[in-house]
């Protein structure tokens, strides 16, 4: 039995092609300028390196992570899809993102729309701003690493 401070709902959500009716890594590269870069270096990599390496090429470009929100910023986004997440956030419900995005793109759309504060969780690749001004893009578990095994429901 639920706890009567626990919400009795979880939503989760992922975010490209459900929060956003885009992608938001295709966005950014092409809005940006940077699919040729992309096309060439895909076949070789896996993809959080490849968005990695994506963010080391558009700071090469002079690209800013600022410039990279502006993007962000630029991209549609359904206002039923806000109402809905602000609805279900008002009614009680625990909602949750899990995507393969990652932090920087997820934080800037859900805040730019006001609705970053209606999650209580978002479990995604990390990204960070480094010292030099770039946008880096880690994996959010060690590839190298063996995957975690599941636990067997009781």
């Amino acid at each position: 039995m639920a706890s009567a401070s626990a919400p009795e709902v979880v939503v989760v959500f992922d975010f490209d092609r459900t929060i956003i009716d885009w992608d938001s890594d295709d966005w950014v590269i092409t809005k940006l300028g940077a699919a040729d870069a992309f096309q060439r270096l895909r076949p070789t990599m896996r993809w959080n390196p490849l968005m990695d390496r994506m963010m080391a090429e558009l700071h090469a470009r002079g690209k800013t992570p600022e410039d990279i929100r502006d993007c962000l910023r630029s991209a549609p986004l359904d206002t039923h899809v806000v109402s809905a997440v602000k609805t279900a956030a008002a009614l009680g419900c625990d909602l949750k993102v899990v995507s393969d995005a990652n932090t920087f793109f997820i934080e800037t759309v859900l805040a730019h729309h006001g609705v970053l504060g209606c999650f209580s969780e978002i479990v995604t690749n990390p990204a960070s701003v480094d010292a030099d001004g770039r946008l880096r893009i880690s994996p959010f578990h060690d590839p190298a690493s063996a995957p975690a095994r599941l636990q067997p429901l009781p």
